[in-house]
């Protein structure tokens, strides 16, 4: 299964969103992100703590969803409200939608050790999705059923 994870600057929750579902998949779901207005470079700390807890963070880029046409995937996640919003490129008509809606963490003001406490809680929650997705077994399902296990995943 191909998920893409929408993030309007795919600098923070989309790249985590990728990374995780790409580390815990194990070659069982691929992901992709992108972002309707990317920044054009991923957010430094999103990098720090994928890192610091052992999540690899190579070919992790901010790039438009325009460049992922051809790639065509299965599910497009949006995982921030104003993403979720805003109107799609035609090309995903081919593919299903859901929200999965996160925190930013890289908003956050506060210590170190509040932004840090973010960004392991957002990566914790993308993992229990992930993990949640993976044993739902949606590769095995009717495509009629995945709107309601992605939806079931994203209660994890």
């Amino acid at each position: 299964m191909k998920l893409l994870f929408i993030c309007t600057h795919n600098r923070c929750r989309s790249i985590l969103a990728e990374a995780v579902t790409n580390y815990y998949g194990k070659g069982q779901v691929l992901a992709k992100s992108a972002g309707s207005q990317p920044a054009g470079k991923v957010h430094p700390l999103s990098l720090k703590y994928l890192q610091k807890i052992g999540i690899p963070t190579e070919g992790l880029s901010s790039q438009s969803w325009d460049e992922h046409e051809a790639w065509q995937a299965d599910v497009v996640i949006t995982v921030c409200d104003s993403a979720a919003n805003e109107a799609c490129p035609l090309w995903f008509g081919q593919s299903l939608k859901v929200h999965w809606g996160l925190a930013d963490p890289s908003k956050l003001e506060g210590t170190e050790e509040d932004i840090e406490r973010a960004f392991i809680k957002t990566i914790e929650t993308l993992t229990r999705r992930t993990e949640s997705l993976l044993r739902l077994n949606i590769q095995n399902a009717s495509l009629q059923d995945w709107p309601d296990l992605l939806s079931t995943a994203a209660n994890a």
